[in-house]
């Protein structure tokens, strides 16, 4: 699907840097610039594709006419990226790596994209910036968590606002055994690929030198509709706390059948990352979850504010964690760009390495320049009940921690494993 977004250009984009600079990747551009996003439009995650595609269009729109963050931001214009109307191309990767690298070859490849974005699964990302590292095609990871992607997988290429599994568990800890205490018995569902293992080996991990003790880690496979199996073999009467690792509509359907199963009569529920389409398919069940959350409208500030405006006049709906990630990322490609004057790939990531911004509603931000990991803020969250959930609210925030209070630095943790690449 194509998105025209401006009167087709003609010539090299940016002729002057287009001299200056070697060609590489899709540099120098023919014609107007095209962004590709990669969402899933099925597949278990493809509420979450969908709230990023609008996201996504709302960019490229603000980007060429003006509107929403662009006209607060002064790195960008309102008038396209060093002058030229940007337009855009979309894709389905269907939650699947595979789908998903062939879908955004073709971008790279038939579309001339100078830069892709897109999530929801990690294993799609993973995918995607190692094919992007290779064709030297700049990618905005968009909703990816596992730890890996900015980990033993980083590349050059790629750069990740979202936070990862780690800082999840870093960040739930604190409420979570305020509330339960220091001393439970945890079970864990996760799903069998990297988004999945990585929560469950930080949640071991934080919640292990807690004082909690593991009881068992289960796999279940991604796309799984029906997981009574792994649910029954659950020990009740030992149990305190459950862990489902699980996301979109995987995430609600092992939620909401726990709850009909009635395990939350005998254990607490974990679910440490949702979002507000997962939270609305699971309706009542949410009530009490514990978990954490890209970004939400509750956020009260004018970035986050303005942002939900612009979202809501457009779309009459209020946007979701996943949607600020694919506005954001956008945006921050296009202002660094700008401060670069040139689409030059190598240029652009030497103006966001080590960059300290203020992100959209999350405050201030560093990327760094040793994993290409944004150092943020995390929201935790827990439910509602059916009856307290209103105007899209399924969940409240109970506490917004500090990027001071999470992360690791360059030589440990999942940064101790990565190894960027060339820039050339």
């Amino acid at each position: 699907m194509a998105g025209a977004t401006g009167l087709a250009g003609l010539g090299v984009a940016g002729s002057a840097s287009a001299q200056e600079y070697p060609p590489i990747g899709n540099f120098p551009i023919q014609g107007n610039p095209t962004f590709g996003f990669t969402v899933p439009q099925s597949g278990p995650y493809s509420s979450e594709g969908q709230d990023e595609l609008r996201a996504y269009r709302m960019a490229v729109e603000h980007l060429n006419n003006g509107g929403g963050w662009v006209d607060n931001w002064s790195d960008l214009s309102g008038n396209g990226v060093l002058d030229q109307q940007i337009e855009f191309v979309s894709g389905d990767t269907a939650t699947d790596a595979d789908t998903a690298r062939q879908t955004a070859r073709r971008m790279i490849q038939r579309d001339q994209a100078i830069m892709l974005s897109g999530g929801s699964s990690s294993a799609v990302a993973i995918a995607i910036q190692e094919l992007c590292q290779r064709e030297k095609v700049n990618y905005m990871c968009c909703l990816t968590h596992s730890n890996d992607t900015t980990g033993k997988s980083c590349v050059r290429y790629s750069f990740r606002e979202m936070f990862n599994a780690y800082m999840s568990a870093q960040a739930l800890v604190p409420p979570v055994t305020n509330e339960y205490g220091g001393d439970n018995n945890f079970y864990q569902l996760y799903a069998d690929y990297t988004w999945g293992q990585t929560v469950q080996s930080s949640m071991s991990q934080f919640f292990g030198e807690a004082g909690w003790n593991e009881m068992n880690s289960v796999a279940t496979p991604l796309g799984t509709k029906d997981f009574s199996s792994y649910l029954s073999q659950v020990p009740r009467d030992q149990t305190d706390v459950l862990f489902l690792d699980h996301y979109g509509l995987d995430g609600a359907n092992s939620l909401s059948q726990a709850k009909e199963m009635g395990l939350d009569e005998d254990m607490e529920i974990v679910v440490p990352l949702y979002n507000r389409p997962m939270a609305q398919a699971a309706g009542g069940a949410i009530e009490d979850v514990f978990g954490t959350v890209a970004w939400d409208s509750q956020i009260d500030n004018p970035p986050s504010n303005q942002f939900t405006q612009a979202f809501n006049d457009r779309y009459d709906r209020i946007p979701s964690g996943p949607a600020q990630l694919a506005y954001a990322q956008t945006l921050q490609y296009a202002a660094a760009v700008q401060r670069a004057g040139t689409f030059y790939p190598p240029e652009v990531i030497k103006q966001l390495e080590g960059r300290e911004y203020n992100n959209i509603g999350m405050g201030q931000e560093l990327m760094r320049k040793c994993d290409h990991q944004a150092q943020r803020a995390v929201p935790v969250v827990k439910g509602l009940s059916e009856s307290e959930q209103q105007q899209g609210q399924f969940f409240e925030i109970v506490n917004l921690t500090g990027a001071d209070q999470l992360g690791y630095s360059c030589d440990e943790g999942p940064a101790g494993e990565c190894e960027l690449g060339p820039y050339e």
